[in-house]
């Protein structure tokens, strides 16, 4: 499943026009997004938790050639399943 399958559930669902559906969609996923820009914990009921989560500099190898080479500090998202959602997929 892609966006423009949950895009076409949406209008399903909702009825309406696919734009609406898509703007639904689009405005969920950008929501998601910000919250973890801002360093917020973005929590869904049902489904599960995104965080993101700092990851330290470190020096790492370059494989072809054996050279150290410095890995900037950076943050990445996270996704914790919630336990209905860890359920359903059982």
């Amino acid at each position: 499943m892609n966006k423009a399958d949950i895009v076409a559930k949406v209008q399903e669902v909702l009825g309406g026009t696919r734009a609406d559906a898509d703007r639904a969609v689009e405005s969920v996923i950008e929501s998601i997004m910000g919250g973890l820009k801002s360093g917020d914990e973005v929590s869904i009921a049902g489904l599960g938790i995104f965080t993101a989560k700092a990851r330290p500099a470190r020096i790492g190898r370059n494989p072809r050639t054996g050279e150290s080479i410095k890995i900037a500090a950076t943050r990445t998202p996270k996704f914790r399943a919630a336990k209905a959602l860890k359920d359903a997929v059982k």
